[in-house]
């Protein structure tokens, strides 16, 4: 579905180049759910930006295979501020992607009812989003990915504005949609815990440029327990890898 083959990525300064992502390998296949994590300024956004087309790099290669290759939005990101627009009712906000396309009114219709009832906020359409929570504002985000019905969701910290359980009630959601819809979903996040509860793979990415440190498989049984000990064994795992940082 993913796959990223020794991808580099600098950015123009005053001198020289700074180099954000370096000699970057990474396969993820289709259904995957994978978590991204690592020290602020390593690249983690930026990865998610060069896997969505939004930045090119400068070395190396991205190839996506979407499912449907008739899909006009194979991938599509959510991001940590919801971006709502507010003069828009909620039912608008989960459509918008739908409007420059080939569906229907009434098909239209359909997807923003099956997308709002995915996210649990089904009979919320004519709110608008200064009447929603926080948390309920995300699910409206990833209710408008949701609505075009992409390949892939590519997640920018979507729960860290969030309070405590506010985030870990997003998170079960989550895993529920993902295990509903298969989807294929790159997930970043500061969040360790947050990482191994959710993820089927997690990958660290540490030093600067950034690189792969690890990339450790979650084999824990779903639906999943918080705290349990094999989850606590991979987040240690995982934190000792951050904290010797790949060699230059």
């Amino acid at each position: 579905m993913i796959k990223l083959d020794r991808v580099g990525l600098s950015f123009p300064g005053d001198g020289a180049p700074t180099e954000v992502l370096k000699d970057f390998s990474l396969t993820v296949p289709a259904g995957r759910f994978v978590a991204i994590v690592g020290p602020s300024g390593v690249g983690k956004s930026t990865l998610l930006r060069v896997v969505a087309g939004l930045l090119s790099p400068n070395e190396g290669t991205v190839t996506i295979n979407a499912d449907r290759q008739d899909n006009p939005l194979p991938v599509v990101m959510v991001f940590q501020d919801a971006r709502l627009l507010p003069w828009r009712k909620i039912e608008g906000n989960v459509g918008f992607g739908l409007e420059h396309g080939q569906v229907s009114a009434a098909a239209r219709r359909e997807r923003i009812h099956a997308a709002l009832e995915l996210v649990g906020l089904e009979g919320y359409g004519h709110r608008y989003p200064h009447e929603l929570s926080g948390g309920q504002r995300q699910r409206v985000a990833l209710a408008r990915a949701l609505a075009v019905d992409p390949d892939i969701l590519l997640m920018d910290e979507p729960f860290a504005g969030l309070d405590a359980i506010t985030r870990e009630s997003l998170q079960d959601e989550l895993s529920r949609i993902h295990a509903a819809t298969g989807k294929t979903v790159l997930f970043v996040t500061h969040s360790i815990d947050e990482a191994v509860y959710l993820a089927d793979e997690v990958v660290a990415i540490a030093g600067k440029p950034g690189r792969l440190a690890a990339a450790i498989p979650v084999a824990a049984p779903r639906p999943r327990t918080r705290g349990a000990p094999e989850s606590a064994g991979i987040a240690a795992q995982l934190r000792e890898q951050l904290a010797e940082p790949p060699a230059a």
